[in-house]
């Protein structure tokens, strides 16, 4: 029994694992490309806003906020709240 909110939710988090998979792969062969064994100059913006631009944290603030709305959303629509 499948609700079309959930085969909304399969087909947007097949959308993020497929950007970030090209986006991943694309960021891997720049890195191949990468002369030398140094890193690349880190962009001014990001420098400013190292935890903000910072992918790892947002993954986990992005995951952490939809389980949250799954919870808020389960307990409502059950009525165990």
């Amino acid at each position: 029994m499948s609700s079309s909110y959930m085969t909304m939710l399969l087909l947007a988090g097949s959308g993020v694992l497929v950007a970030g998979l090209f986006y991943t792969w694309s960021i891997g062969k720049g890195a191949k490309r990468a002369q030398g064994n140094l890193d690349t100059k880190i962009p001014g913006t990001v420098q400013e806003h190292a935890y903000i631009r910072n992918p790892v944290f947002l993954t986990y603030i992005i995951v952490i906020s939809i389980a949250l709305l799954f919870v808020v959303y389960f307990a409502v629509t059950t009525g165990r709240y």
